[in-house]
């Protein structure tokens, strides 16, 4: 791999950064080598389960995916919507937009801790719309750890793979960010095209 090489565009924030841009950044600096991003090695790829999950129609263990769920314009990551599993915390730390929370979605079945930029929290239901951001963005700031959480949706751009979404249909996508790199399934509840492209909302996310 030449010296020429950069970021996926991924946004998974395994290396430390919240997005590729700020790896990027940081290659050209001196203080990272492209060897921490986990995509760097071809050898790496070339020993993953299934290939064709780089190539973005599968994900890490074979399985399809109908697409892909981008960030909306301008946004970092896709929208991720969850309920605490103590709603209550929400008015009880007062829990505003601008706010870093972590904590691991568990009754979606999600191994790994995120790290949330809370974009809104309502105090009535509990529920908060964050962005992921990488583990580097929360250093040196306050962070509200909730533990555990419900994932209730996400919202962001579709890349149709293999099908494109369709209102009221559970489907297969993968959160372009998705540090597993495994499909989600939800039920689309929400679907209009703009001109950047077709804008979805999906709800009860499971993994399966």
């Amino acid at each position: 791999m030449g010296e020429d090489w950069t970021p996926p565009g991924r946004n998974c924030g395994a290396c430390g950064y919240g997005t590729c841009d700020e790896f990027s950044l940081a290659l050209r600096t001196g203080t990272r080598r492209k060897e921490e991003c986990p995509f760097s090695s071809q050898v790496l790829h070339q020993e993953m389960p299934c290939a064709e999950a780089i190539l973005g129609t599968a994900d890490i263990l074979g399985d399809p995916f109908d697409f892909i769920l981008h960030p909306l314009p301008g946004e970092c990551s896709a929208r991720k919507i969850l309920l605490p599993f103590r709603p209550d915390l929400v008015e009880k730390w007062d829990i505003q937009p601008g706010d870093i929370l972590t904590g691991r979605p568990m009754g979606a079945g999600c191994p790994v801790q995120h790290v949330l930029l809370v974009l809104s929290a309502s105090n009535v239901s509990g529920v908060i719309v964050t962005h992921v951001v990488g583990p580097l963005y929360s250093r040196g700031r306050e962070v509200k750890d909730l533990e555990a959480y419900h994932i209730i949706g996400f919202e962001g751009m579709a890349e149709s793979v293999s099908k494109s979404p369709v209102f009221g249909r559970r489907m297969r996508f993968l959160p372009a960010y998705c540090m597993m790199n495994l499909a989600h399934t939800g039920v689309v509840n929400q679907l209009f095209s703009r001109k950047e492209g077709l804008q979805v909302r999906v709800e009860d996310i499971r993994l399966l």
